[in-house]
């Protein structure tokens, strides 16, 4: 067994709720290794790889520990040498020591908070958003169709690819509704904190006396999901082919390539109208109704647990405002953090990383510090 003895809270520099939890986690992780050896155990195969499930979760985080106890005693010793009346040449190499050693504890500390978060299983996966506009007429349109830019060029400078599955043109070059696939590794880690009302303040290019207009625009962005996430029972489909009226040329104007698919029982409608061939467009709707069949079962989950989760940031409540964007003070507000920022132009144009990687820590504290409140669990 690997033994440590407590540490003073002073000298590590982690929060006394981090060190409990992590001695309790240790605690734990050694009673699992202690019943493992157990005969009884050793012959109950069920039990032996249940175990040993929850001690290979336990792996990564006891051993961050292990190495951050190791290199606090480290610097509980070194840090004792100062006193020792060294030398010049000698105190220099002490305290160059000591200094490495801090750097290698801060390190520690911050994979060690990682570590103890719990990981959305969704947060690698392609993602489907769609954007609706609002409140404001026209102007909800045009704004829906400003924040499809501002995500497609989001992607880009992230090198996902975009791609449209469906589009409801709007007047004067807006959307009444896009809802658009993106691909790329940890697109929905990023854009699921766009979930939620977006209003925009600005004159409108139609307001000719230059008066200022709310609107807004909704955004949804939920997981893909595997075919085997989601059991659509084929008999509960009904498919309707049409012909398009997105781009593609002459082609689409003539065949019935246009798909739209209705779940029955819960009334879900997908379509995709974007690609040349029917059987292209079929697939993606299909994508499409399972994201949203998926979504549909999360946020019933959700309900279930909402009691437990008004702490958690981000549960993607769409009737929810969750950004103001003042274009007469160039000022972007995210309600949820209360974080402010200024270069509307620049984010609008996709970089969006500031902002993202604010509500980001934002969800990471409050999920460590729920995580810190859990107990852990006993040995069985």
């Amino acid at each position: 067994m690997f033994f440590l003895r407590p540490l003073c809270p002073f000298v590590t520099g982690a929060p006394n709720t981090m060190i409990d939890k992590l001695h309790s986690v240790q605690n734990r992780y050694e009673d699992l290794e202690r019943l493992m050896a157990q005969p009884e155990v050793a012959t109950d195969l069920p039990r032996l790889q249940a175990l040993a499930k929850e001690r290979a979760s336990l792996d990564h985080l006891v051993s961050l520990y292990r190495q951050y106890r190791t290199t606090i005693e480290s610097l509980e010793k070194t840090g004792a040498m100062l006193g020792d009346g060294l030398d010049p040449e000698m105190l220099a190499l002490v305290r160059d020591e000591i200094k490495t050693l801090e750097g290698k504890k801060e390190s520690l500390l911050q994979d060690i908070k990682q570590a103890l978060l719990p990981r959305d299983p969704n947060d690698e996966k392609d993602v489907i958003v769609e954007v609706r506009a609002g409140a404001g007429g026209n102007e909800a349109g045009i704004f829906a169709a400003d924040l499809y830019r501002m995500y497609a060029r989001y992607g880009t400078a992230k090198g996902w690819s975009t791609e449209v599955i469906d589009r409801s043109p709007g007047d004067l070059g807006g959307v009444k509704e896009i809802v658009f696939e993106v691909r790329g590794k940890g697109a929905f880690s990023r854009l699921k904190y766009e979930r939620g009302v977006h209003r925009v303040q600005r004159v409108p290019v139609t307001e000719a006396s230059g008066r200022i207009h709310t609107s807004t625009a909704t955004v949804a962005v939920l997981p893909e999901a595997e075919e085997v996430e989601v059991d659509i029972n084929p008999d509960d489909l009904k498919m309707d082919f049409f012909h398009s009226s997105g781009a593609g040329g002459q082609n689409v104007n003539k065949v019935e390539t246009a798909v739209r698919i209705t779940h029955l029982p819960t009334g879900i409608v997908a379509v995709c109208q974007d690609e040349r061939s029917q059987l292209k467009n079929r697939i993606k709707a299909m994508a499409v109704l399972r994201a949203r069949l998926k979504d549909l079962q999360e946020r019933k989950k959700e309900e279930e647990l909402a009691r437990e989760r008004r702490s958690q940031l981000g549960t993607g409540d769409r009737s929810e405002k969750i950004r103001t964007y003042n274009f007469l003070q160039d000022r972007l507000t995210d309600h949820r953090v209360g974080l402010s920022l200024h270069n509307l132009e620049g984010i609008m144009g996709g970089q969006l990383d500031p902002l993202i990687d604010a509500l980001v820590a934002d969800e990471q504290a409050r999920l460590l510090e729920a995580q810190l409140r859990e107990p852990a669990r006993s040995a069985s």
